[in-house]
């Protein structure tokens, strides 16, 4: 334990851990299950094109989200794209301000015009009166993320589509295995989209999916992502290749078994974090809502004026540690080069959050006692903190 600030490694002092820890590190699961699906994969001589594995993967992630159909894809943003085609999204889209690029990415490159809206300051997620506020004659669609895997109000948020008659969808990509009221997250809108990136809680190497309970949706996905063509091979229409290999699929099912055990771990985890951190001046935990299913892969505090120090100085501190920590997600999107140049929009709730938020290590590889030593060094820099910024300004300035 740090006996003083000078202790500190920013300042000079040894890291509190010999090997970082990280944000996000990929849930492998079984490797000798892995290794035997992939053998098989070699084995069967079938690597891609809808695969066995491919459509047990699909199944398996349908029967998770309450849905009928699962189409997966080579990545989230291609599926992201897809979605959009496929339900004929033109003009402007309702976004949120606060998520990954990706979201308003995966509309601008299409030719899109993603639209910002505020969130709630409390959760960081929009809400049917964000969204409302950023509905104009041009819209035509909402795209609704459930930030940090923390659902947003979907059933607002549909009963809202409804009445203006807007396409609505879902940003799901951290939110695997999550519900809403008691309805798992993927059965709302016309369709939601999960990310199986190597740092979400299933990853497939690279991989992503929609789920949806619209048959001719799912049909027309299917095909868009096999180059417009359907499974005789007929060309239905404009398509791209978004297919999800066999390989991924092994990886994806492996991490797939092993979602239970690393969300019960990560539910262990972020207890801790909000045993620990309790009390300490300044350093807001946003909490999960333990009445439904998460996956609490997002371990995400905010940094008020009350601690004394900066986020930006407390990220510092602890990555001198060895404690990776990222800024999910600062700035927010309104605020980013491809948008920013836009006609000026207030979102005050989405700068605000934007500008306090940190994503703290958890998973499998993130121990109980490793938590308990992180809350410590947070604990320590908000003591210090007066004599801390100064010296840490000077320090990283030199």
């Amino acid at each position: 334990m740090k006996l003083q600030a000078a202790d500190l490694a920013v300042l000079g002092g040894t890291p509190e851990f010999a090997e970082p820890l990280f944000v996000g590190r990929p849930n492998v699961g079984d490797t000798a299950r892995l290794f035997a699906r992939l053998q098989g994969v070699l084995d069967r001589n079938w690597l891609t094109n809808g695969g066995p594995l491919v459509r047990e993967f699909e199944r398996r992630v349908a029967e998770r989200a309450g849905v009928r159909y699962c189409v997966a894809t080579c990545n989230g943003t291609a599926a992201l794209q897809l979605l959009a085609r496929a339900t004929g999204m033109r003009g402007d889209v309702v976004v949120p301000a606060l998520t990954f690029v990706a979201t308003p990415h995966a509309l601008q490159w299409l030719g899109l015009r993603p639209v910002f809206c505020d969130v709630d300051p409390r959760t960081g997620n929009a809400d049917a009166a964000t969204v409302a506020a950023a509905i104009t004659p041009r819209t035509t669609a909402i795209l609704a993320v459930h930030l940090w895997g923390r659902p947003c109000a979907a059933e607002e948020l549909e009963a809202l589509a409804d009445r203006h008659g807007l396409t609505l969808v879902f940003d799901a990509a951290q939110a695997f295995g999550a519900s809403y009221r008691g309805r798992p997250v993927g059965g709302f809108g016309a369709a939601e989209v999960f990310s199986f990136h190597a740092t979400k809680v299933v990853n497939a190497f690279e991989g992503g999916c929609v789920v949806t309970d619209d048959a001719d949706l799912a049909e027309r996905l299917r095909a868009m992502c096999n180059f417009g063509m359907n499974g005789s091979r007929d060309v239905l229409g404009p398509g791209t290749n978004a297919k999800m290999s066999e390989a991924a699929a092994a990886m994806g099912l492996t991490s797939l078994e092993a979602y239970d055990a690393s969300a019960a771990h990560n539910l262990a985890n972020h207890r801790r974090y909000a045993r620990e951190l309790a009390g300490v001046d300044g350093v807001r935990l946003l909490r999960f809502d333990e009445r439904q299913r998460n996956n609490y892969h997002y371990e995400v505090v905010a940094v008020d004026p009350g601690a004394g120090l900066g986020r930006d100085t407390l990220a510092e501190v602890l990555t001198a540690e060895n404690v990776i920590v990222q800024k999910y997600f600062s700035p927010g999107c309104h605020r980013l080069p491809p948008y920013r140049d836009r006609a000026a929009v207030s979102l005050p709730h989405a700068d605000a959050l934007a500008a306090r938020v940190l994503a703290l290590p958890t998973g499998p590889s993130v121990s109980l006692e490793d938590v308990r030593r992180i809350c410590d060094l947070i604990r320590f820099a908000v003591a210090h903190a007066p004599t801390l910024a100064n010296r840490a300004e000077a320090y990283l300035a030199g």
